[in-house]
């Protein structure tokens, strides 16, 4: 499988005869399961037609940033990519870039980006050795942009020499060698669970609760952003991980979570126990509708499988990472747990706080383990999922 499958990426062409490589760049980069949007500028339109790009990519292409009395938001573009490649990168656009110019919907872009950014140029032979583009390439290194080596051969003009754009073959094994140089928990499997179980009374009623699994969810796909293998049980929820490569198993009681949980349990590196998975169960599952009368309804319960406690206790070389929703005596109930269920890392919250707990997309958690106390402020659950995977890298 490819480093860039669903990768989110931004593919920004400029002026110069080797954009017409683009088309095939496109088509290899959606071939590797990557998301494709491009940005090109208005001399790119003489070398290859926006209606190519666009139907290879299945997305509009972009050009202007107001076109048919639209605005197109570059602020918006920049922060939704996962990578940011610019080719052909004319010396022209590359001299824009050093010196944070922003006449066009591509430079604005690129200004907007808080991604990884690959600039693959183009030009002739003396336009590539000139003092100039050597100083603007230097500038746009110290920037954190990556320079895709050019090629050499034949060029436009009928010199031989540098400046050829890199093939587009050559470009995406650079991105993918990039990728996979990033990613730290490749080779590693990782199990997270999430979501709520559901305890059934009768056939149409249950004991549960409001989680959606969000967090579980988005902790699922930023292991599998650092190339984990992952393995997501995941209860009652509309929700799904962003990531193809994340497996999931559903269920729907907490014995049916335990059980799934329990087989994947030795293979895995990294456990994340992120579902609210109900304390009690009816001692007793009607098989038929239970009819209403006058009279009050006791149901005995009893108590179900504690999944992170009875795995943490055959936990061998692995590390395990668990959830505290707490409305009192947080951290006196955080640090208990951790010892209990033989967590190395718990992410305490409470529901009480603004934005936090059941339903929401964001999440304030404090993250505790027997060296590590930290406050986070409020952020997304996607950010809060990767500032818990970025401690669990450390952990390892």
């Amino acid at each position: 499988m490819s480093a860039l499958r669903d990768k989110k990426i931004v593919l920004g062409i400029t002026g110069s005869i080797a954009a017409y490589k683009c088309a095939i760049l496109v088509r290899l980069l959606v071939k590797r399961g990557a998301e494709v949007r491009v940005v090109m500028t208005d001399a790119a339109k003489a070398f290859v037609a926006p209606l190519t790009l666009s139907t290879l990519s299945k997305h509009e292409v972009i050009i202007d940033l107001f076109e048919d009395d639209a605005w197109h938001n570059h602020v918006e573009l920049g922060l939704w990519a996962d990578l940011m490649i610019i080719a052909p990168a004319t010396a022209n656009t590359m001299s824009k870039m050093a010196a944070g110019e922003a006449d066009n919907m591509l430079l604005a872009t690129y200004l907007s980006a808080k991604c990884p950014v690959f600039i693959a140029p183009a030009m002739d032979l003396d336009m590539w050795k000139h003092g100039s583009t050597k100083d603007n390439l230097t500038k746009l290194r110290s920037y954190g942009n990556h320079v895709i080596p050019v090629g050499h051969g034949e060029l436009a003009s009928g010199l031989i020499g540098e400046g050829r754009m890199a093939e587009p073959e050559d470009i995406c094994a650079y991105l993918e060698n990039y990728i996979e140089s990033q990613q730290a928990l490749t080779g590693r499997t990782a199990l997270v669970t999430a979501g709520p179980t559901r305890e059934h009374i009768d056939p149409v009623r249950f004991l549960s609760n409001p989680s959606t699994g969000k967090m579980g969810i988005s902790l699922a796909d930023a292991l599998a952003e650092q190339g984990a293998k992952v393995n997501l049980v995941l209860g009652p929820s509309h929700h799904r991980p962003a990531s193809s490569s994340v497996h999931v198993t559903h269920v729907i009681s907490a014995q049916e979570m335990y059980e799934a949980c329990a087989q994947m349990h030795a293979d895995a590196d990294i456990v994340i126990f992120a579902a609210a998975v109900a304390d009690y169960r009816p001692t007793q599952r009607e098989a038929q509708k239970m009819k209403k009368s006058d009279e009050d309804l006791s149901i005995p319960l009893e108590r179900t499988v504690d999944i992170a406690a009875t795995l943490g206790a055959h936990k061998k070389d692995q590390i395990h990472v668990g959830f505290a929703l707490e409305t009192q005596n947080g951290l006196e109930n955080a640090k208990g747990k951790l010892q209990r269920k033989n967590f190395d890392l718990i992410a305490l919250n409470s529901p009480s706080e603004n934005g936090t707990g059941f339903g929401h997309d964001t999440n304030q958690v404090s993250l505790i383990g027997h060296n590590i106390h930290e406050e986070m402020e409020l952020k997304s659950k996607k950010l809060v999922a990767k500032d818990i995977v970025a401690h669990i890298i450390k952990l390892l």
